[in-house]
């Protein structure tokens, strides 16, 4: 009898982090299992053999697809190819819906199970898409809370096996020993401007936040400002926007969850790290800005009152969010004051990251997956697959 054999396919950087974390506990689980797929630097490392580097489709917005089309389309023949060739005991499909579940369509053709981790956000629009996911996968791998009840309730096989965030957000030095690594003294206030990771948040947002930061120093000189440059971005480009915004900021590529521990109040983008600062308990306030075209084409898909992540997951508007014009230094400053100065406005805050703590799990997120993966194999085809969250 030959050994498994399990495909993954990742198409951005997050996606092939977080398979390369299910991955590293599916070796322990069953070494003698064979893994390819599509993926980049961090699942080569974890041991699986890439046939296809995601880095070269890994774009997002309708122009930058439509720029990549050709590589796209590249990579969706290798992999079908790959499907036909190999025919693998099971596909895990990690995010990036509209590529993957063109490859779920195919992989059914071919009679090959699907699992996918990493729910497309049907909460927040086109919802009723749900069907069609539920006739191209076999099972559904969720990270929040939440959605479980969104699949349970269209009939459609799920288990939450908890965000990977829960795991990794975890602090190497203290708010006073980082302060003096970055330049700053271990009793100043601090203020972190998180312009996120992507070259349109830099140039929609950084601006802003700078102008942000010279109003509120105007106000109070012995402010401090931190700006983490994500390793997705060139940090020297970044460093020299900030020296010519006339403000002191310290420009960092030290280790994020470190840097966000040594602020005492954040401005940020409206990704991910909202649920990392909120996971470190530090008072934060959301911007968001894109193109009126594509906020005008934005707010009629979108089917939920909120956009940032902390606030999705919380199920409430647990921290401010600043939208289009609303993004101004006089609101933003504004509001950093408060989080700064508003003692019980600080509690308030923290005492509503406890639902988003709920909502994201206890942890152990990747043994969790690994475990259904092993779960959903033939030769485990007699048991039920886990529900890691019991």
């Amino acid at each position: 009898m030959t050994n498994p054999h399990i495909m993954i396919l990742a198409g951005e950087a997050s996606g092939d982090d977080h398979a390369a974390e299910f991955v590293d506990v599916l070796r322990q689980l069953k070494p003698e299992l064979r893994i390819s797929g599509m993926g980049s630097d961090s699942m080569k490392r974890a041991g699986v053999d890439i046939f296809f580097d995601s880095k070269v489709i890994a774009v997002m917005g309708l122009i930058e697809v439509l720029r990549h089309w050709g590589d796209i389309k590249r990579a969706m023949a290798i992999v079908r190819e790959q499907l036909e060739q190999t025919r693998p005991d099971l596909l895990v499909l990690v995010d990036y819906p509209e590529f993957n579940l063109k490859m779920a369509r195919h992989a059914g053709t071919l009679g090959i199970p699907v699992l996918f981790y990493i729910s497309p956000q049907v909460w927040a629009w086109r919802p009723k898409r749900i069907h069609k996911i539920g006739r191209l996968i076999d099972h559904m791998a969720v990270i929040f809370q939440f959605e479980k009840k969104y699949y349970e309730d269209a009939g459609i096989p799920v288990s939450f096996v908890g965000h990977p965030l829960v795991d990794k957000v975890k602090i190497s030095a203290n708010a006073d020993s980082m302060r003096p690594r970055l330049g700053i003294s271990a009793k100043a206030r601090v203020v972190g401007l998180f312009p996120g990771s992507r070259h349109s948040e830099i140039e929609r947002l950084l601006p802003m936040m700078f102008a942000t930061a010279a109003q509120m120093q105007a106000q109070d000189p012995q402010l401090r400002f931190v700006l983490p440059v994500a390793a997705t971005l060139d940090f020297d480009d970044v460093s020299r926007q900030a020296k010519s915004s006339g403000v002191e900021i310290c420009v960092t590529r030290d280790e994020i969850y470190d840097v966000i521990n040594c602020c005492d109040a954040i401005v940020t983008c409206s990704g991910t790290v909202t649920l990392e600062i909120a996971l470190l308990g530090v008072p934060t306030c959301i911007v968001y800005k894109t193109s009126p075209l594509s906020y005008m084409i934005l707010s009629r898909l979108v089917t939920i009152p909120h956009i940032g992540l902390v606030n999705i997951v919380a199920r409430e508007a647990v921290v401010k969010e600043f939208l289009q014009a609303e993004a101004n230094p006089d609101a933003v400053a504004a509001e950093l004051f408060h989080m700064l100065d508003d003692q019980d406005y600080r509690q308030q805050l923290r005492a509503g990251y406890d639902k988003v703590r709920t909502n994201l799990g206890a942890g152990n997120g990747a043994r969790n997956m690994a475990e259904l993966v092993v779960s959903l194999l033939p030769e485990q085809t007699a048991q039920q697959p886990l529900t890691p969250e019991q």
